[in-house]
């Protein structure tokens, strides 16, 4: 332990960052004072190293005995440095592109409260203190989810929720099973890579879902209201315009068949009929970690912060699936994406406008994630990565104009690997290139015209 500590600060003081090195030493010092104190947490995914891996929380009987209400307070930060070079083909004006240096994006940072309420009953609440979209505290939701019923004092009840879950609240939706290995703000311990999928989905909404566990058979079935935020105006009287709750599950099997080989296959669905503003695909409130890659200057921390990334924007209505195999077999690891969606803004389904409906517009990702974990703890891994987004985008869009619609593709490789220093400390680093194809060179997005980025990414990540 000890030897690790002093590579690590060889490491970071070689980097002449000295704020860096002393937030970073704070947050060390800090994590490391609160993990000898915080309670254990029944049904709980560990924020650090052993929540990897982890998917819906199992089910199995938790050794956790319930002795009264506990409260267990935790924090992910984050700090990266990137060193990225990105281009296009517009040749006549190729200074348009931000002006990319290497150098040290916004630190982010997330707060973590858990609270055991009661026998089989705990309460999860996480706010963002820093991130590259919302600069303020920023509350991301919190929910209450319910393992057991004890408290209904009924030995029948007790029986029928032996294999139920139960979560209520404003809470991350669970569609697929990508969100559960994506970096979130500051929490970035559970991917094995610096960024998300191109097509990021994730967001929280207003809602329930009900899960049922045996024998490595997961079901789940939700209802929410279909937004990011709770609302209370009434919609116009048109039909086509009101709002829609969204509709969602997932069914799937995952087994550990011995100490090598676990194997798990999950298939779920999203679908909402119509929505103010459905986000899917754009419910991020944190931003990317690639910073500023293919935006036009000016730019401004907030207003451009999901660079390298794609959100088809279908805002009013979306249907989407997703298949995700996942393989483990000693320390090499298979992940995979496999998603077609399809949707529209509310333009495109004829609302307020002077043109007729479009219709629906698709599109597809594919990801896969290849990693080989070694060491004693498995504390090292190396690995690959390649993800590619087809799909038809909108642009000029209005009330008065159809706009233009066509094809698009977007892929990225990565190579890269990561060391946890210890359970808490995790630091990683990858290559990355990006390609976009198919874009025009005139137009709202013309800056994608053969569109490029690529080079170094390391990131020093803290969870506890």
């Amino acid at each position: 332990m000890k030897k690790n500590y002093n590579l690590l600060m060889h490491l970071l003081i070689s980097s002449k960052n000295l704020k860096f090195v002393g937030m970073l030493l704070l947050t060390i010092l800090a994590g490391n004072a609160m993990a000898q104190f915080q309670p254990a947490i029944q049904y709980f995914r560990p924020y650090d190293k052993r929540g990897i891996n982890v998917f819906e929380t199992p089910k199995e009987k938790d050794t956790v005995v319930w002795d009264g209400l506990k409260l267990r307070i935790g924090a992910g930060f984050t700090q990266g440095f990137q060193s990225l070079k990105h281009s296009n083909g517009l040749a006549d004006d190729p200074s348009k592109l931000y002006e990319l240096g290497p150098g040290f994006p916004l630190a982010q940072a997330n707060l973590n409260l858990d609270v055991q309420l009661y026998d089989g009953v705990r309460l999860n609440l996480v706010s963002y203190m820093s991130s590259h979209h919302h600069n303020e505290f920023w509350v991301k939701g919190g929910y209450l989810q319910v393992d057991k019923v004890t408290f209904l004092k009924s030995e029948f009840m007790d029986k029928l929720w032996e294999n139920l879950t139960l979560k209520v609240g404003h809470m991350e939706v669970n569609y697929g099973d990508a969100h559960f290995r994506r970096s979130d703000g500051g929490n970035t311990f559970w991917n094995p890579w610096i960024e998300n999928n191109i097509m990021d989905e994730f967001t929280t909404e207003i809602g329930g879902e009900l899960y049922y566990q045996n024998k490595g058979i997961i079901a789940m079935v939700a209802l929410t209201d279909g937004e990011i935020q709770g609302n209370v105006n009434k919609p116009t009287s048109d039909d086509v315009s009101k709002r829609k709750p969204s509709i969602y599950g997932k069914l799937g099997y995952d087994k550990q068949f011995n100490d090598k080989l676990r194997v798990r296959l999950t298939g779920s669905f999203y679908t909402t009929q119509s929505s103010i503003s459905n986000t899917i695909f754009g419910g991020d409130r944190t931003g990317s970690n690639y910073q500023y890659v293919m935006e036009n200057a000016p730019v401004t921390l907030s207003g451009n912060a999901f660079s390298g990334r794609f959100n088809p924007g279908f805002r009013d209505n979306v249907t989407t699936f997703m298949f995700n195999p996942f393989v483990k077999f000693s320390g090499l690891e298979f992940f995979g994406t496999i998603e077609f969606a399809k949707g529209a803004n509310s333009f495109e389904n004829g609302e307020g406008t002077t043109w007729a409906a479009t219709g629906d517009r698709k599109a597809n990702q594919l990801a896969f994630d290849l990693l080989y974990r070694f060491g004693k703890s498995e504390q090292f891994y190396v690995g690959g990565r390649y993800i590619t987004v087809d799909a038809t985008v909108s642009e000029g869009t209005s009330a008065i104009t159809p706009g233009t619609n066509y094809d698009v593709t977007i892929d990225r490789i990565c190579f890269g690997g990561g060391w946890f220093v210890t359970r808490n400390i995790l630091m990683k680093a990858e290559y990355v290139t990006q390609n976009y194809d198919g874009y025009q060179d005139t137009g709202a997005n013309n800056r994608f015209y053969n569109g490029n980025f690529k080079g170094i990414v390391i990131q020093g990540s803290i969870a506890f």
